[in-house]
Order: C-alpha cells, then structure tokens, then sequence
C-alpha cells in the first residue's frame, strides 16, 4: 500500500523501514507536517500517517479523502489533533497506536522532577563557565516528599513505582482507580486535596474537553506554595497564562514541560534562525525555575521501535480488512465497523 508519511524525522526513518521490511509497503517519508496546503501531497495514498503536531482538522481530513486516502495512521497514542466526527461522516478509518512504552514517558517526568530539583541544567551551564560556586543550587531530599499524580493509566503506574522507591509518599486522583498503584500504597484523593497535599504535582491524564485547562488559575491557587508542577501528557491540559501568572507571584515554584498547548507551530523542527511569533511561551522560557522539553519524553529506542512496528501492522491490518472485511486492531473510528472509543 502506498503510505504518506508525514513529519517524518531522521530518528524514526530507521525504524519505520525495519518495521516495513516484510510488511513491503511504500512509504513516502515527508519531512512536511500536514497542513492544509501539505495534504494535496498524499494525493493517490490510500493511506496516511500523521503524528502529533499534525493537522487532522475537518478541511485538511477532507482533502485527504478527496485525493484518495481512506486510512489516517496515527504514529501517536492521543488523536485529539483529528476531528474523528468528520473522519466517520467521510468513511475514513483512523487507527493508533495505543501503548508504546510508558516507561519511556514516565522516566522522562522524573527527570525533569529531579532535574529542577536539583538544578542539574543551571549546575551544568555553571561548570562550563568555570563557575564552581554552589550558590542558588540547592534542592531537596525527595525522600519524604508528596508527590500528587493525575491520572494513573500505565505511564502514571509507572510514575507511582518509581517515586515510592525514592520514598515519597504518592497521593493520586484519576476516575478509575489502578490496583497496581492501590498495592504500592498510593492514596487516592480528590483533586481539590491532591493539590493541597502535594509538594510535586505530575499531570499523566489525557487531553478530553474535560481536562482542558485543567490546571488553571484556580487550581494552581489550591496548590501548595512553592509546589513543582510536571507535565508530559498533552500542553492544553495546563492553562499557559494563568501558569505565567503563578510563576510571576512566586506561587509555583518550579515547573517541568515536555509539551506546550500551542506546541504545533514550535516544536519538531530547529527554529534556531527564527524569530518565535508565540509571546506567550517565550516568556514561559524566561523564568529561571522553568524546564521545557520539546516533546520528547516517548523519545527511546524502545518506544520508536513499537511505534513503528503497530503503525505498520495497522496498516497491513486495514488492507487486509479492505479484502476480507476483518477490522484492523487499534481503531479509533473506522467505516468498515461501528466506531470504537480509543
């Protein structure tokens, strides 16, 4: 099957063919995100592959199936950048990837927690001046510590695992509770207590129109002073100005990001050269107490292996579903069967 590929990156390229290499499908790797201007290039794919910062909006679904696409791969767990309702009124299927490696994630939150903590990035930046003054570095033992997790799928598990081997106590609120984490011994609470409680707070909750701007000014208000807030699930979970608003009283006293909500005109590409239109998060990038990834928390071996290798079989599966009529596994809506909530 001829597949657009877009926002490919170097990275993943590697394994992308590995995963193919039985499978034999054409792969068109486009360095391109897709846009309403870039999706006339998968004109004759009957499939593509989107990744997170991609544009899976109404018009841009519905010039991919005007030029023949009848499947949208995501390379991605979440598929809140595609508007399922038209995908289903066009017949289009849309299939993820639902589990990668959540350790990937879940170690990645942990590093900046420790990282912030510690000031390991300003101590780093220091050396390499020659400065060897341990002024302004000072951290704290997490031994102890409360740490509150939103959410408690897999990566906030895993999370849950990691911080009670530090010794932190670890509070937790999700909707549906984990009995992996209920046998470590977490706690779970109500939001309004977890932020009371908790000197880390770690957000691992999916983007839905319920968590959007989850954190905002009225929740980080409830927070602890000096509280660290950790976010590597999806940017809009976190109101961004209300966050600048609590940084800039000294309320929050550190954050760690590995997303942003407006993430889609930022990340994934050097913009080094450029000059960043967003004012909103070149001011986040001016606080001292402040960590940005780029969205790399999934960025393992591991993870870019499984990504590549379920992406490839859902496509297999969907062409094997056009000619037998059999649904290809990790739907999230599809024309051939009734739709499935991912």
């Amino acid at each position: 099957m001829k597949v657009a590929v877009y926002s490919a990156r170097g990275y993943e390229s590697p394994f992308l063919h590995t995963a193919n290499r039985e499978a034999g499908h054409e792969l068109i790797l486009l360095s391109s995100p897709l846009t309403g201007s870039t999706a006339g290039l998968a004109a004759g794919c009957p499939a593509v592959s989107l990744f997170v910062g991609d544009d899976g909006s109404a018009p841009v679904l519905r010039t991919l199936h005007a030029g023949g696409s009848r499947l949208v791969a995501l390379r991605s767990a979440g598929f809140n950048h595609v508007d399922l309702d038209e995908a289903a009124r066009l017949g289009l299927t849309v299939a993820r990837v639902p589990a990668y490696s959540p350790h990937a994630v879940a170690e990645h939150a942990v590093a900046l927690m420790l990282t912030l903590n510690r000031k390991v990035h300003r101590a780093f930046n220091r050396v390499r001046e020659q400065n060897f003054a341990l002024d302004g570095l000072m951290g704290f033992d997490m031994h102890g510590k409360t740490a509150g997790l939103v959410g408690t799928g897999k990566i906030g598990e895993i999370v849950a695992r990691i911080l009670r081997g530090f010794g932190c106590r670890v509070l937790a609120h999700d909707p549906v509770k984990s009995h992996v984490c209920e046998a470590l011994g977490v706690e779970y609470v109500t939001l309004p207590d977890l932020f009371e409680r908790s000197d880390i707070v770690s957000i691992h909750c999916p983007l839905t129109p319920g968590t959007r701007h989850l954190i905002n000014t009225e929740a980080l208000e409830a927070m602890k002073p000096g509280v660290m807030l950790i976010n590597t699930s999806r940017g809009a979970v976190i109101d961004t100005r209300a966050l600048i608003a609590s940084l800039k009283r000294g309320h929050v006293g550190s954050v760690g990001l590995d997303v942003y909500e407006e993430e889609g005109d930022l990340f994934f590409r050097d913009l080094s050269a450029e000059v960043i239109l967003d004012d909103v998060f070149v001011r986040l990038m001016t606080f001292p107490n402040v960590l940005i990834t780029a969205h790399q928390g999934f960025l393992t071996r591991e993870a870019c292996e499984a990504i590549a290798r379920t992406t490839i079989d859902n496509i297999s599966g969907f062409g094997r579903a056009g000619a037998a009529g059999v649904a290809p596994s990790n739907l999230v809506t599809a024309r051939l069967i009734a739709p499935v909530k991912g």
